[in-house]
């Protein structure tokens, strides 16, 4: 199958501008497109320090959602979770999310709260990710999916 790359930002919908006061005549109802990139990881061999991802957010994008799946549950340790930039540091998007090995494989659900989501407003200058984990694990592998909107600029 081929792929299509746009520069972007996105956008669908069939008014560009207001120009009136008549829906789906002449009210804007264009909205950005929102984009993923998804990486995955093995935590078989236990902690592992920043490693960078090959997941880059464009400039002024801002961060909608970071979906994690586990396909391969982790086993031996608690595997905490950080996902941060190149520059920023270690957590910068996702502070120590803890997946237990008794939680088993599937989805996982960070909150804004407590090792959930941190400044996902607007991501400033472009952003390389990394991933960071912690706890002596000897299996596993855990998949993120960052949603964001390109070039929104908040």
């Amino acid at each position: 199958m081929g792929t299509t790359t746009f520069s972007g930002p996105i956008k669908a919908g069939t008014i560009k501008q207001t120009t009136g006061t008549t829906l789906g005549v002449n009210i804007k109802n264009t909205g950005q497109v929102v984009m993923a990139q998804t990486t995955d990881f093995s935590t078989a061999g236990g902690a592992q320090t920043a490693t960078v991802t090959n997941i880059v957010i464009p400039a002024a994008s801002q961060i909608i959602d970071i979906v994690i799946d586990v396909p391969v549950a982790v086993a031996n340790a608690t595997c905490v979770l950080s996902i941060g930039d190149t520059v920023g540091g270690n957590a910068t998007f996702l502070n120590a999310f803890s997946i237990t090995a008794a939680s088993g494989a599937g989805r996982k659900y960070p909150t804004t709260e407590a090792g959930g989501a941190l400044v996902w407003a607007d991501v400033g200058t472009e952003k390389r990710l990394t991933v960071t984990t912690t706890g002596a694990t000897n299996a596993g592998t855990i998949r993120f999916t960052v949603l964001y909107q390109q070039a929104i600029d908040l």
